[in-house]
């Protein structure tokens, strides 16, 4: 998993509150079991109409914001099922950053575990942060990680909150499996006791 220690980038706005993850990735694009190629699908019936071509008014479409990093949402994002393909789609298209008042609990563990850092902060911080990315060409923000900051366009600086061992894991860049690999040693020492031991369970 890639590390996540500081991002500048465009953040775009999202003023809709519960955006749910079916609206994230919707259910058609869930056959794949792999973590990329699902960018393009992101916002689906956002982004798209029935031919299959892009709505210009949509936030994701427009010049200024087709490489966002950041995305600034309105409350309860990523309510729903509980699908990893949310978070996998939304870093597939690039974003490595959300920012809401809230998240629902499944989709904010998902993003832990695939890089991508949900920030909680206030509906007055929110607000701020939305007139930030509304602001186009102009819409640069700073996520400082270590420091727990969010920097705006104008130097105004946004303070969040975080669980100490999920700030670790983004830091160093460990999942689940990357957290199991740092116990290689016992486990490989566990795997020849064991064999000793009950030779029989190893044909």
């Amino acid at each position: 998993m890639e590390k996540f220690t500081k991002l500048t980038g465009v953040a775009a706005p999202l003023p809709i509150i519960n955006v749910d993850t079916d609206m994230i990735i919707p259910k058609q694009f869930l056959k794949t079991i792999k973590r990329t190629g699902l960018g393009k699908s992101l916002f689906f019936e956002m982004r798209y109409d029935d031919d299959g071509n892009e709505i210009e008014d949509f936030v994701l479409n427009k010049p200024a914001y087709r490489k966002a990093e950041i995305l600034v949402a309105g409350d309860n994002f990523g309510c729903g099922s509980s699908r990893e393909h949310a978070p996998w789609a939304i870093l597939d298209f690039g974003i490595r950053c959300v920012i809401s008042t809230d998240f629902a609990d499944i989709f904010y563990n998902n993003c832990f575990k695939n890089g991508i850092l949900p920030i909680v902060v206030s509906k007055e911080d929110l607000d701020k942060l939305m007139d930030d990315a509304e602001r186009g060409a102009n819409a640069t923000v700073t996520v400082d990680l270590e420091a727990q900051e969010i920097s705006g366009p104008d130097g105004g600086c946004v303070k969040f909150e975080l669980d100490p061992f999920r700030k670790q894991c983004l830091l160093e860049g460990l999942d689940d499996i990357g957290l199991t690999m740092q116990r290689g040693t016992e486990i490989k020492s566990f795997e020849e006791k064991q064999k000793a031991a009950q030779p029989w369970l190893y044909g």
